[in-house]
């Protein structure tokens, strides 16, 4: 899925190389007064290094992703992988293949001139647009100042989206699916028949939401793994305590409401019905990514096994002062009674008895055992002959008590002359994780907010308040010399993730500005010509925002994306200024023709960009890349047509044409 949806996302910018070329070729021949076979290698040649240029600057921005580690790295792989091969592709046809194509269709018969009427209204928007800033007196500094002034104000205003909680940051938005699990955990000790009683009434409700088409209990034992299982080992649940309800929901084009949208409207009702048996029930959804054993996960270390315990149950506590947490649950077992066979060794060795005879018949009694069999000439197995109690009376101790053993001194001895029977609790289950023993507090996020960052930020400040307990992000505590606390689940996989992207964009942008300085040969203009690359924020956030998106581990790789793409369109307008002025041209009017020349291609680039983001737009995982491309290039593609010519006419007044 993910390389199909690589492939859709790179059809929109596989076109921009061929765009470019074929639009410098019609804008020379519309000149008029040359053949077509006269035209094409002076317009490829012009537009030539540029195209070359610009599209490593997307490969270099694309490529680094392809090493992103953990478990998102294979996940997310085959976007830049595939993408920059067929950036390749597409401009290794652009130079040889479109221009052949274009001559063996159009000809030599096309020969459009340019009409004074429209160059005068071309020139007169751009010389109205442009000219304001190109003056070097105060007025044109000062309109020059208040084009910077307002973008970066306009792109605090964006970033200031996020901390406001405009625009949610989570790894992966829910996808639309056909299933969702219902977890139960009763304490231990409860019997199969309570849990069963719980599920059945569970299922009651169930059957009347309109969604679920059909549904499955568990009672006692595992459901089949899943792909949610693999991580949370739901395979090991198999005690008389546990059960698992799988719905099935009817097809996503039947139906209105999305699965997470179904799994939060029965969540009151579940959560009403498990309160009033006393047990656990956790709404499970298919995770959009890779599985974690629960998406808010704090890992309890501690000297002592009681100490641990003490702690995990006070951060439980906490757990519930935080707005939107749900599931809320411990790996801590309940206190559960048991009794405890104690036998005189010496006693039972006076008399006779081992204790292997005392093991064997307890289990008789309470498992049975198969003493013999009956052979029938007329069966072709043999029947067996167990031996066992009633089962009303398997749990009657007097009773097992009373039951004889044979002595070896040939007499019949009783049970309850060797052994006594005390009452205790079974010890609680030691987890360990780098092999340091460990107690989990899980929960889950619901709400507003929707993502499990969110709880943790505020958990993290309540818990902060106790300053007996220490917590970690990254790793465990190396030395447990106190209570410490350790965050895991969504937010290890998006730290990771977002980490990695971080560097993997960091590399990008460092590989594009060593692509434009070679290009150049200079310093400054690369920064120049990437000014445009923070300036997507302001198409990119509030894009999330007016979508009623959350910004998504796929967001930010449509980031990373237009790092690549929008430097392309500063390329094509620095390359055409620095062509005209060699030229002789007059610099603000090379600046204002750069913008009135390359208008045409940058524009029907973006356009084709933003075309190719529309096909994955209605998908609930790729959301997020498709709003940041369309959004991001609408907005930093407008700015750069003014942005870029202003910067660069202010950097060559104040040096000099000497470094063009």
């Amino acid at each position: 899925r993910v390389s199909l949806f690589a492939l859709i996302f790179s059809i929109g910018i596989l076109v921009d190389d061929a765009v470019v070329i074929v639009e410098n070729i019609h804008r020379h021949l519309s000149k008029g007064g040359k053949k077509l076979t006269e035209i094409i290698p002076k317009a490829v040649d012009e537009v030539g290094g540029p195209t070359i240029l610009a599209t490593f600057t997307v490969i270099a921005a694309l490529m680094p992703m392809a090493f992103v580690t953990g478990l998102m790295g294979p996940y997310m792989s085959p976007i830049p992988i595939n993408a920059s091969m067929g950036m390749l592709l597409s401009l290794i046809i652009a130079l040889v293949v479109t221009p052949w194509l274009f001559r063996t269709i159009i000809g030599n018969k096309v020969h459009h001139v340019e009409t004074k009427n429209s160059k005068k209204g071309e020139n007169s928007i751009f010389d109205k647009l442009m000219r304001p800033f190109l003056h070097n007196n105060k007025k044109g500094k000062l309109n020059r100042y208040l084009l910077i002034i307002v973008t970066i104000f306009m792109l605090f205003l964006a970033i200031l989206l996020v901390p406001s909680q405009q625009v949610i940051l989570k790894m992966l938005p829910f996808d639309n699916k056909s299933e969702i699990q219902i977890v139960i955990d009763a304490p231990e000790g409860t019997t199969l028949e309570t849990t069963n009683q719980v599920m059945i009434e569970l299922a009651d409700y169930l059957k009347k939401v309109p969604e679920v088409e059909h549904m499955v209990a568990y009672a006692g034992t595992a459901s089949p793994i899943n792909f949610n299982g693999l991580v949370r080992q739901y395979f090991l649940r198999q005690a008389d305590n546990m059960g698992d309800i799988q719905l099935t929901l009817i097809d996503k084009h039947e139906r209105k409401r999305k699965s997470h949208e179904v799994a939060l409207s029965i969540r009151p009702e579940v959560e009403k019905i498990a309160r009033a048996h006393n047990v656990s029930a956790k709404i499970v959804e298919v995770p959009p990514g890779p599985p974690v054993q629960s998406p808010l996960v704090a890992e309890i270390y501690a000297q002592s096994d009681s100490q641990r315990a003490k702690t995990a149950e006070i951060i439980a506590k906490t757990f519930t002062k935080a707005n939107g947490i749900v599931d809320i649950d411990t790996s801590l077992e309940s206190p559960s009674e048991r009794n405890i066979v104690v036998v005189d060794q010496a006693k039972a060795a006076q008399l006779g008895i081992s204790q292997a005879q005392i093991t064997q018949a307890i289990e008789t009694a309470i498992s049975g055992n198969d003493v013999s069999y009956l052979h029938n000439p007329n069966n072709k197995y043999s029947v067996p002959i167990r031996l066992e109690l009633p089962q009303n009376r398997q749990n009657d101790w007097q009773t097992i008590l009373n039951i004889p053993i044979q002595s070896r001194f040939g007499g019949k001895v009783t049970l309850d002359e060797v052994v006594d029977i005390k009452k205790g609790t079974w010890e609680q289950t030691i987890y360990h994780k780098d092999l340091l023993p460990v107690t989990f507090v899980t929960a889950d996020m619901a709400g507003f907010q929707d993502s499990p960052l969110y709880g943790m930020f505020e958990l993290v400040d309540i818990i902060k308040q106790d300053e007996q307990v220490t917590q970690n992000f990254i790793k465990p505590p190396l030395i447990v010399d106190k209570p410490s606390l350790k965050w895991d689940g969504e937010w290890q996989i998006t730290y990771e993730t977002f980490r990695d992207m971080g560097i993997a964009y960091g590399v990008g942008l460092i590989l594009i500005y060593l692509l434009i300085v070679a290009q150049f040969s200079s310093y400054f203009v690369p920064l120049i010509i990437m000014a445009p690359i923070p300036l997507t924020i302001i198409g990119v956030m509030p894009g999330h925002w007016l979508a009623g998106s959350q910004f998504t581990a796929t967001s930010m790789i449509g980031m990373i994306a237009l790092a690549g793409i929008i430097v392309r369109n500063s390329i094509l307008l620095v390359d055409f200024i620095r062509m005209q002025v060699a030229a002789g041209r007059d610099l603000k009017q090379a600046v204002i023709d750069s913008a009135k020349v390359r208008a045409k291609p940058i524009i029907l680039t973006g356009v084709a960009a933003m075309m190719g983001a529309f096909f994955i737009l209605d998908d609930p995982i790729f959301n997020g890349l498709a709003i940041s491309l369309i959004s991001g290039i609408l907005v930093s593609t407008l700015l750069t047509l003014v942005l870029i010519p202003v910067l660069y006419f202010w950097y060559l007044s104040r040096f000099g044409l000497k470094n063009v």
